[in-house]
């Protein structure tokens, strides 16, 4: 199985620990009761991974002979454990002494000082984890039906195993957690089949990561999973971040310490226009899903912003300061290409003029930056109904900063209109295919989407668009001849001049065009005659219809039923 894909033992597990855990909405809202439930997921992940490595020093150094009080003293030494990239989790904070001790009144104390303890051992976690049990004032008794439900799962093992059975559930609950909390739990949440999208088409091989607008860190986890389905190691891309809300803030960081991933996001958390905590940042690749149509974004505080180069965002909405945010902090072109771009933003983006954006748009389309947008189905996100679209953007069209190459496509911009694609899960949620649901090819070992779902559809044509040269398995004989091509309906590659012609309006809807019908066969000169032939058929058999109903009418008049 794909390390990557859900194991339904962990989702049915999750599901049993959501319901448990919605018990306490009636004590503490929802918005707060995740971080209940995530920070004691965390303090059971990490007790685990520390109870199995502990396991495995004993029987290396009972092996070696050592036992007794030299045997403890070892099995007691941080080095053992940090140096296997394990936290160190002090004798207070490990969960057998918290589960032994569930039936205390001060149980929420205990777990404060847990991860008191925890933060004071392992530096990296200094004030990065929740520890405010205490005063949420939630019943022991509750606490103690959590802590046993956590209990149950298991995080022992391969810390590989270990970290996707805690991401999955992580996963699992930050995705109901949106849910739950409508328009707010969406400033966390981005859809998996999303976050896999952004990241198959920007490909981040190696270089600096950036999101500045991180949540609890989805962008990151998949951008390493990427590398390392393809062969490579996390170690070769860089992560930087930016989240202003602290108790998200917390939860990225936590989501980065289960996938072990080393990341800069900044001391503390902190809004990413009024303090850009990464102001020299020059990024090679950009992932984010910003807050949509924000309209409090203090724009009167940054009228003069450097950032604005395209020009001065209206006050009223903040989606094209998220625009030329990103691109100030795109890397230049260089020797080996530049830096792309992929993220998340409402469909009016594409089309307004309101407040000086049709203006910004043209300049940034002139500048040749606009390299692909997506037009996405409905119902793809938990917590809105406003339409949402793809933008790519890129420094370098020349094909140097894509890995296996590519052509040069200056002056171009391809469309994809995706709105017909997906599949509903729910009644009200849709999910685009290959996004790490059952539906993915591995080829080879590589983690590319199979070209029969959503995901690889959209992927594929935007790679042939670009030049790239066909994967390894590729099979012509089941696929067809490795090149792009434009689809009535779903994609076309249009000029900037093509661009002008529609006002710089980027909705893909109005250059890709309808979608071609299939023919029949029958030549026009025969079929009009005929269809025109049943349209007289058709207006002969209304009058008949017309003249019995009447004379039905007629009847039921002079009998007196009706008058």
């Amino acid at each position: 199985m794909n390390p990557t894909q859900p194991h339904d033992s962990d989702l049915a597990y999750a599901d049993t620990l959501w319901k448990a855990a919605d018990t306490l909405r009636g004590q503490i809202d929802a918005a707060e009761y995740k971080h209940v439930v995530l920070g004691l997921l965390f303090l059971k992940y990490i007790s685990d991974s520390f109870a199995a490595r502990r396991d495995e020093l004993k029987a290396e150094l009972e092996a070696d002979g050592i036992k007794g009080a030299q045997l403890e003293a070892l099995l007691e030494s941080r080095d053992e454990y940090t140096a296997e990239r394990v936290f160190w989790v002090p004798p207070e904070a490990r969960w057998q002494n918290l589960q032994n001790q569930a039936t205390r009144a001060d149980i929420a104390t205990l777990i404060d000082d847990a991860i008191l303890a925890v933060e004071r051992d392992n530096p990296k976690l200094k004030g990065k984890l929740p520890r405010d049990y205490a005063r949420r004032g939630i019943a022991p008794e509750k606490m103690k039906g959590l802590i046993d439900l956590i209990a149950g799962i298991g995080f022992k093992g391969s810390a590989s195993r270990a970290r996707d059975t805690l991401g999955r559930v992580y996963e699992y609950f930050l995705g109901k957690f949106a849910q739950a909390e409508g328009k707010l739990g969406g400033e966390f949440f981005t859809p998996r089949c999303i976050v896999r999208l952004l990241v198959e088409m920007l490909e981040p091989y190696n270089g600096r990561v950036y999101d500045p607008c991180c949540g609890s860190a989805g962008m990151f986890v998949q951008s390493e999973r990427f590398v390392e389905a393809h062969g490579g190691q996390a170690t070769d891309i860089h992560v930087f971040g930016q989240e202003s809300n602290p108790t998200t803030w917390r939860l990225a960081h936590m989501n980065l310490a289960i996938q072990g991933i080393e990341a800069n996001l900044g001391a503390q958390p902190a809004d990413s226009f009024l303090r850009d905590l990464h102001p020299d940042l020059k990024a090679d690749y950009i992932l984010a899903n910003p807050p949509f149509n924000i309209s409090d974004w203090s724009a009167k505080l940054l009228e003069n912003d450097v950032r604005w180069k395209f020009g001065t965002p209206p006050a009223g909405n903040a989606n094209y300061a998220w625009i030329q945010h990103f691109i100030h902090h795109l890397a230049p072109p260089n020797g080996h290409g530049g830096g792309v771009a992929g993220f998340v933003m409402a469909n009016g983006s594409l089309s307004s003029g309101s407040g000086g954006e049709g203006e910004i748009r043209r300049k940034i389309v002139e500048a040749d930056l606009v390299d692909c947008i997506v037009a996405l189905p409905a119902q793809l996100f938990l917590t809105t109904g406003i339409p949402a679209c793809l933008w790519f953007l890129t420094r370098d069209k020349t094909g140097r900063n894509l890995k296996h190459g590519g052509r040069n496509r200056q002056g171009e911009t391809l469309f994809l209109d995706a709105r017909k694609l997906g599949t509903l899960q729910t009644r009200t949620l849709r999910v685009l295919t290959g996004g790490d649901d059952g539906q993915t090819r591995l080829p080879d070992g590589l983690g590319d989407p199979n070209m029969d779902t959503d995901i690889g559809r959209i992927v594929y044509a935007y790679r042939q668009w670009r030049g790239e040269p066909a994967p390894d398995w590729w099979n012509e004989s089941e696929h067809g001849g490795w090149y792009y091509e434009d689809e009535p309906g779903f994609c076309k590659a249009t000029t900037i001049e093509g661009i002008a012609k529609q006002g710089f309006v980027l909705t893909p809807g109005r250059y890709v065009g309808a979608e071609a019908q299939e023919d029949d066969g029958e030549p026009f000169e025969e079929k009009y005659p005929r269809l025109l032939a049943e349209l007289e058929r058709c207006f002969v058999e209304d009058q008949r219809l017309t003249g019995e109903i009447r004379q039905q009418l007629a009847m039921l008049s002079s009998d007196g039923v009706a008058t």
